[in-house]
């Protein structure tokens, strides 16, 4: 495995999706602003796409890579795994989602209770969300194909299947002057449709690595029970940073336009997320966990400091740009249309206080697939309670005082507190060691950050004119700035050693 190159295959396709994602949501924040229609429609979408973060980045490769990986050289073993597995997934998500649809009323209730006041707006909703719910069928299933997939270390495909979904909403979303109010109804058949079709288009490639046969009669053996026994503790872990996400759009709903705001920061930041965590984490488990079974020690440190040192390399530096310049980069993403000057202030502040947790996000992600890599999901399980129980109590006991914003704030106070402690009990376990290389890296990472934050600060406040609400192409100005900074940071980062070019072509 080439870290850096697997890395960067998986980040090229995955930013490719969230340009297409950005398009899609400057659409919406054009059409839809931050009013009831898009609260509604951003409630149905958060919950399929909630379970779509879930399981595609990280919670089925947690807990199915480990297994699988450790039975690919007995091919027949191996399919019988993954075939049994693919048949359970079915036979229980089916069940899940015909109950839902049927306590709809009730379950939307549970995810957004203040919109109980609006009759219209929660009727809405549930119609959506009713719309909606089958994607979570689809994207799970195609979630599984990409484990195998991921498993064989093919992460190309995998990572270019979520622009699916961005391209058909797109393309509704070019319809929404005819579709009018209707808008809202088409998207959300789009995102169903979305998940259908991924799954068709991934179930070409993984044909070549599994052959998935319905079968009524399931054998559950003892690699089967550990799978799920691992599967509910790693969704957990693996998907605290969505979980509290989705705990801060529940209690947000209480307050106009809350849920529209942190949907917008949320997708400016997770941007860095899903390449300096997810992507990493991605990359590295079908290989740790190799090592791990053959007790080579010296491999799964050296991979472990790596991704670590891949990860800040690429966390703390956004984290520097999105606190500098939080309002500018809303605003010159979001700030069209009906999504007006008030929603640019409020969202940039909650992308503000996102922006502080940003490198404890990354590291949960780093942190957890330690543990995955050796089949232990109860301690990031155990931690993540911990940490949304901290957030919920933060959230619940402030929110009337301080409104929306105490939501990313609880966020990235419960995920650093989470981070902390996953470290804390890798060093008790004696999973991971930092070495010299690291430590030398981590000072020489600090000081290129503060280099490129001071130049792009520079930047910032030269183009102040350009990148005002007022400006209709500041999202130009904004993108030079961030290529410009971009540069500067990789530029002082290799002088100063921060990163060495030969890390290029490492293997691990």
């Amino acid at each position: 495995m080439n870290l850096i190159k697997s890395t960067g295959t998986f980040s090229f396709f995955t930013m490719i999706s969230r340009l297409l994602g950005y398009l899609r949501d400057i659409l919406i924040a054009v059409f839809l602003g931050t009013g009831p229609l898009a609260d509604a429609f951003f409630v149905a979408f958060r919950i399929p796409n909630t379970f779509r973060r879930l399981f595609s980045e990280g919670t089925l490769n947690a807990a199915f890579i480990p297994s699988y990986s450790s039975l690919l050289n007995k091919k027949k073993k191996a399919q019988n795994f993954a075939n049994n597995i693919f048949n359970l997934l079915i036979l229980g998500l089916l069940i899940l989602v015909l109950i839902v649809e049927i306590l709809m009323p009730l379950f939307v209730y549970l995810i957004a209770p203040g919109f109980e006041g609006d009759y219209d707006k929660m009727e809405l909703a549930i119609t959506l969300t009713r719309i909606t719910f089958p994607f979570i069928i689809f994207i799970s299933l195609a979630s599984f194909f990409s484990a195998i997939l991921n498993s064989h270390n093919k992460f190309a495909i995998a990572s270019a299947a979520p622009i699916i979904l961005n391209i058909l909403l797109i393309g509704v979303l070019l319809f929404a002057k005819i579709l009018d109010d209707n808008l809202v109804h088409y998207l959300s058949y789009a995102v169903t449709i979305s998940g259908a079709v991924q799954f068709i288009f991934l179930y070409f490639f993984v044909k070549k690595y599994f052959s998935p046969k319905i079968k009524l009669s399931i054998k559950i053996d003892k690699k089967i029970k550990k799978f799920f026994q691992k599967l509910l503790p790693s969704i957990f872990s693996s998907g605290v940073t969505q979980i509290n996400i989705l705990v801060g759009t529940i209690i947000a709903s209480f307050q106009a336009g809350a849920v529209s705001y942190l949907y917008y920061a949320d997708r400016v930041y997770q941007v860095n997320l899903v390449i300096a965590g997810i992507g990493i984490s991605t990359v590295i488990l079908p290989q740790l966990s190799k090592y791990v079974k053959s007790h080579n020690k010296d491999k799964v440190n050296l991979i472990q400091n790596k991704a670590l040192e891949l990860s800040l390399l690429l966390s703390i530096p956004a984290t520097i740009a999105l606190l500098i310049a939080s309002e500018e980069i809303i605003s010159s993403l979001f700030g069209y249309g009906s999504f007006d000057e008030l929603s640019v202030k409020n969202s940039a502040k909650a992308l503000f206080y996102f922006a502080i947790g940003l490198p404890a996000f990354s590291l949960i992600k780093v942190f957890s697939t330690f543990f995955f890599a050796r089949h232990n999901t109860k301690i990031p399980f155990y931690i993540s309670l911990l940490s949304v129980l901290l957030n919920v109590f933060i959230s619940v006991i402030f929110f009337k005082q301080i409104g929306f914003i105490i939501i990313p704030i609880a966020t990235t106070i419960s995920s650093w507190f989470n981070a902390l402690l996953l470290f804390i009990y890798l060093k008790k376990e004696s999973f991971f060691n930092f070495n010299l290389i690291f430590i030398d890296r981590f000072i020489k990472i600090l000081t290129a950050s503060v280099i490129m934050g001071i130049f792009f600060k520079y930047i910032v406040y030269l183009f102040n004119n350009e990148l005002s609400y007022q400006e209709n192409f500041k999202v130009i100005y904004l993108i030079g700035t961030v290529i410009a900074s971009l540069i500067f940071y990789f530029f002082i980062a290799v002088l100063i050693k921060a990163f060495k070019r030969t890390d290029i072509n490492l293997n691990y």
